[in-house]
């Protein structure tokens, strides 16, 4: 996935001028994003502050780490059977 040139706070900036009354458009053509992308960063950050999107990305990153740790396990206990079952 292509990785933003812009931080959640500068997103978060972006989207606060559009409530403060700024058109689309002239944001748009200000930060050089287009509408269909303003509109995606809208319907993930609407109503967020900076804190709370540092949280959001520390909490996917702590639920990447187990899901990892739950594949490994799902893994062993996989490879565990198959050992067992030879030995019946």
């Amino acid at each position: 996935m292509k990785k933003s040139k812009f931080t959640e706070s500068q997103i978060i900036g972006i989207l606060k001028s559009q409530e403060s009354g700024h058109s689309v458009a002239d944001i748009c053509r200000e930060h050089g994003i287009s509408q269909p992308t303003f509109y995606q960063w809208k319907t993930k950050y609407s109503g967020m502050e900076v804190a709370q999107v540092k949280k959001l990305k520390e909490m996917e990153t702590e639920l990447a780490q187990y899901k990892r740790i739950v594949a490994e396990q799902s893994l062993q206990i996989t490879v565990l059977k198959d050992v067992i079952e030879k030995k019946l």
